[in-house]
């Protein structure tokens, strides 16, 4: 089953008084449960592509779909609705609290779901021993390498129960062994049934993904099926 239907997907920008499609009619389907990375050079429209199936952008003209409700004319808030209910994201920054501590990053999403303290603790504690965190729930980002960090934004991605999850640059703020972690990590949660997008120029980042999508100059020109590399069984720990 599609869980995200574009068709006759545009949007422009104008930059220095020229216009610029980010995304040219592109149209794709993306079923439950798949792992798909996107790649492109820099201006490619990957990232626009990203910022709307995030529901972050509307697109000029085309129809979006997730889960099989129309986004693309939502208002602000029911699209903040949607992002909260349906997707969590994973940036190349983790985007993390400095001076809260694990367990409270993760529980952020939830407040403004209105979950209540207690199950908002107990739902955060639970999603960062899935990731490989339970010992450091109480460490605060400065106290965490860069691959506990990224997973700390995992676990806050997961936290909500989403659809699907998407990653940008997941793995560009960390070193190689920590990015094979951090890939790993998604792998199995993809392995799990979790439907995973990502965003890499990294060849061997997408390499983990069963399907590759590149853009070039607004169009999808490639979308190709690969093996996939498969994570071991259970998580490792980031040192």
């Amino acid at each position: 089953m599609a869980l995200i239907e574009v068709e006759h997907l545009r949007k422009s920008y104008t930059l220095g008084g020229q216009t610029v499609r980010a995304l040219d009619d592109v149209s794709l389907s993306i079923d439950e449960g798949e792992f798909v990375a996107i790649m492109g050079a820099s201006g490619s429209g990957k990232s626009t592509l990203m910022n709307m199936l995030g529901c972050l952008d509307r697109p000029d003209s085309g129809s979006y779909r997730l889960a099989g409700e129309p986004v693309q004319a939502m208002g602000k808030d029911a699209l903040a609705a949607v992002r909260n209910r349906r997707i969590g994201f994973v940036f190349q920054q983790f985007n993390l609290l400095p001076r809260t501590s694990a367990l409270e990053n993760v529980e952020l999403p939830m407040v403004y779901a209105g979950v209540k303290a207690g199950d908002r603790h107990q739902r955060a504690l639970t999603a960062l021993q899935r990731v490989g965190l339970g010992e450091r729930t109480g460490h605060t980002p400065a106290e965490l390498s860069g691959g506990q960090q990224q997973r700390v934004a995992i676990a806050r991605a997961l936290v909500n129960q989403p659809q699907l999850i998407l990653a940008d640059e997941p793995t560009g703020a960390l070193d190689s062994r920590t990015s094979d972690d951090i890939m790993q990590l998604l792998a199995q949660l993809n392995a799990q049934g979790m439907t995973v997008v990502l965003v890499t120029h990294e060849h061997d980042v997408a390499a983990w993904a069963r399907r590759r999508l590149v853009f070039r100059d607004g169009q999808l020109v490639e979308d190709a099926r690969q093996p996939g590399r498969v994570a071991a069984a259970s998580a490792q720990e980031t040192a």
